[in-house]
């Protein structure tokens, strides 16, 4: 039993998805009634026009053939002009529908692709930790574009065969209820055998499909990390991983296929004959018995021939929608979860008295690991500069990260300016915040466009007075295309020193009431760092300033260094006063070589 359980979760989970994909498709339906109303049911109307009715002209003209060798052309006229205008009307009907379809189909996903980047935005920071980057934009992609494989098999073949059959069913029905019940029964039969087998293809394709999800993640994996692939010469065994991904996906793929192949075509096809053999044994048994004519009996094999199509394409049409809606339920699978950090119900306006931060009796745990910290208190008022030092895992990252609300404390609370920061818009929040981080993040867009993401809103003037201020105006205008450069992905083109100078220059241009810097000088030499001292300083005038560092020079002249060991703060005071106390701090100063922090080896 136990081994049963994780499967039936999954089965769940999966089914859970896939009726949250129809969910979030029968909305965007619903958003035009009219015009995918339209959409879905022209289709059939022109399958009518083009495949059912000409049956009855030719029918017609059979029977007159059959009782005059020589009819006149006015008794041939008419079935003609049936035929002609009948198929012309068809295709009109396809043709507007396709326009429909387009128009449907257009709204619909551009609208999912934006609702699904809506979605990712709303997770915390630790779910895109734990999502492979490659993944995730396979899952936004296949939410979205899997609508238009869904609403055209709707449309083209599932109205597109209903429509056609029910028109069938009333013209049979003038010769013999025994002719629908034969067709009825064929379809339900087959209904009933082909659906426990498809169910099974289920779910060798919901494998299939985490296998290439799975393919996707690793290549992007790699590719975002080649550079260090090279350095490390790993491109053999990054080509043996791909090369497993390959076979344990192309293997799934394999043998889904094959599942179709052996198993439902093997059955479906027998049907399909069985169902037309039928028809004709039906019409024919009636035409002997109840002396019926030629033109029942060619409308009774016609039609059966056509509508029973759907048996043979029954397991196509659900394959399309199977493949399709398990893609697109690979995103809203994601969604199963809840966000971990939501916006307070209702949130208050944020109208903090100061700037000033306060942690009190803070407890906070990573996941079910022993707290960190275990009611933590620390105040900083408003306008002061204040330094977090201490060794690793002392806990000063982490501060800055609950300050910014990309995890929730467990306990106490975080205010800024008296005001309960998880009671307040996450986005009013990180507004109020400018921050540097040890490693900044660029995206592949131009130099501008990087330092402008701190305000959307500033001119270039702005812009470049911001570069000034980093002191990146410097190799920022030596470059060939200046502040057009495109920087590569992750900012790849530039060097350490000059990606941290953009995200200082950034957080210029933010202008907001805080700043947090998280070792943001760490990767400039000292004749750069001394210069960009001097800006951040600037910078910090009449801000609140909360400034990790691991060189001990960059904060001596904070108000206040508060050292922190193990989630607790140890000592805290200026300096010259920790070094008087010969505490913690003037033993980590001691031992600084070159201005770094010697980690101890424990």
């Amino acid at each position: 039993m136990a081994r049963q359980a994780p499967q039936h979760s999954s089965d769940a989970r999966l089914r859970a998805s896939l009726w949250l994909v129809l969910e979030r498709y029968w909305r965007q339906v619903r958003a035009r009634p009219w015009m995918a109303a339209l959409a879905l049911l022209l289709p059939g109307i022109g399958n009518v026009f083009v495949f059912y009715v000409p049956p009855l002209a030719i029918a017609r003209l059979l029977t007159m053939l059959a009782h005059d060798a020589q009819p006149s052309v006015q008794q041939l006229a008419g079935p003609v002009l049936l035929l002609s205008a009948s198929w012309l009307g068809g295709e009109a009907l396809w043709r507007l529908s396709s326009w429909l379809l387009a128009r449907v189909e257009f709204h619909a996903i551009s609208a999912l692709y934006i609702e699904a980047m809506d979605e990712l935005f709303a997770k915390d920071v630790g779910f895109f930790h734990e999502n492979f980057a490659g993944s995730l934009t396979k899952r936004v992609l296949g939410y979205a574009r899997r609508f238009e494989d869904v609403f055209d098999t709707s449309a083209m073949s599932i109205t597109g065969n209903v429509l056609p059959v029910t028109f069938a069913c009333v013209v049979l029905w003038r010769f013999s209820p025994w002719l629908i019940l034969v067709l009825l029964s064929m379809l339900a039969v087959t209904f009933v055998i082909v659906r426990p087998l498809v169910r099974r293809r289920h779910a060798l394709v919901r494998i299939r499909e985490d296998a290439s999800t799975a393919l996707a993640g690793h290549v992007a994996d790699s590719i975002t990390n080649a550079e260090t692939v090279r350095a490390f010469a790993r491109e053999p065994e990054e080509a043996t991983i791909h090369a497993k991904n390959v076979r344990d996906y192309t293997t799934k793929m394999l043998r889904s296929w094959d599942y179709q192949n052996t198993r439902v075509d093997i059955v479906t096809s027998p049907l399909y004959v069985a169902a037309n053999t039928l028809g004709l044994i039906a019409a024919l048994t009636l035409g002997r018995g109840h002396g019926i004519g030629i033109e029942p009996v060619f409308l009774t094999f016609s039609y059966f021939a056509t509508a029973t199509r759907v048996v043979w394409e029954f397991n196509r049409i659900y394959r399309v929608l199977e493949t399709s809606l398990t893609d697109a339920a690979q995103f809203t699978e994601l969604l199963l979860e809840p966000p971990a950090i939501v916006d307070a119900n209702p949130v208050e306006p944020f109208k903090p008295q100061d700037t000033s931060v306060r942690f009190e009796s803070v407890r906070f745990a990573y996941g079910t690991r022993k707290p960190l910290f275990d009611g933590f208190g620390l105040t900083i008022g408003a306008g002061e500069k204040v330094g977090l030092v201490g060794r690793s895992g002392g806990g000063k990252t982490t501060l800055t990260r609950l300050l910014l609300r990309f995890s929730d404390i467990q306990g106490g609370a975080i205010t800024i300016g008296g005001q309960n920061i998880a009671r307040i818009a996450q986005a009013s929040l990180r507004d109020f915040i400018a921050v540097v981080p040890q490693e900044p993040a660029m995206f592949h867009r131009s130099i501008t466009d990087n330092i402008r993401f701190g305000r959307p809103s500033a001119s270039d003037a702005e812009v470049r007075r911001a570069a000034e201020m980093a002191h990146a105006s410097e190799f920022i205008e030596s470059m060939p295309e200046g502040y057009d450069t495109l920087v590569g992905e992750r900012g790849v083109k530039l060097s350490g020193g000059q990606r941290q100078r953009i995200a200082i220059a950034r957080a210029i241009l933010k202008d907001a009431p805080i700043l947090v810097l998280d070792e943001a000088t760490s990767a400039l030499d000292s004749e750069s760092e001394k210069h960009i001292q001097q800006a951040l300083w600037t910078l910090m005038k009449g801000r609140t300033a909360i400034v990790i560092a691991h060189r001990l020079s960059t904060v001596r002249r904070m108000d206040r260094l508060v050292v922190l060991e193990g989630g607790h703060i140890a000592e805290q005071g200026r300096h010259e006063e920790l070094l008087a106390s010969r505490g913690q701090y003037a033993a980590l100063w001691e031992h600084q070589s070159g201005g770094f922090l010697q980690e101890t080896v424990e």
